[in-house]
């Protein structure tokens, strides 16, 4: 129970990272309020892991070609999603929603791959000290 609310906290977080990542790079094509920030990450990771597996499943039957995109699929129709719902998120452009759906696939997956890492440094440092 433990591990899944870990890993639950990390996938928020790193979606968080790609977000904010998107944002810095893309400025006011993709912005955010920090409510809409904090709502959209949170939005996005329930959408993400809701959509995800059905995408997947879809994709094995009708279209095994995209089954390498899925993680792409799944962060645009998230994004798509979560901008319709929350107030405090804006995305202008087909451009902009080309690169954020990149940026912030790329995001979350480089975090995905680090905050475990330094999470565990930080956590091992803290146990050493006391």
């Amino acid at each position: 129970m433990v591990r899944m609310l870990i890993s639950a906290g990390i996938y928020v977080l790193a979606n968080a990272v790609g977000l904010f990542v998107a944002s810095l790079l893309l400025g006011e094509s993709f912005s955010f309020t920090a409510k809409g920030f904090v709502v959209a990450t949170l939005l996005l990771s329930a959408i993400e892991a809701l959509a995800g597996p059905l995408i997947e499943k879809m994709s094995e039957k009708n279209l095994p070609a995209l089954k390498g995109g899925v993680a792409l699929v799944t962060t645009f129709v998230g994004l798509l999603i979560t901008n319709l719902i929350v107030g405090g998120m804006q995305i202008h452009g087909a451009s902009t929603w080309l690169l954020a759906t990149i940026l912030v696939w790329a995001g979350a997956l480089i975090a995905t791959l680090v905050l475990p890492m330094l999470l565990t440094k930080k956590a091992v440092e803290k146990r050493r000290e006391g």
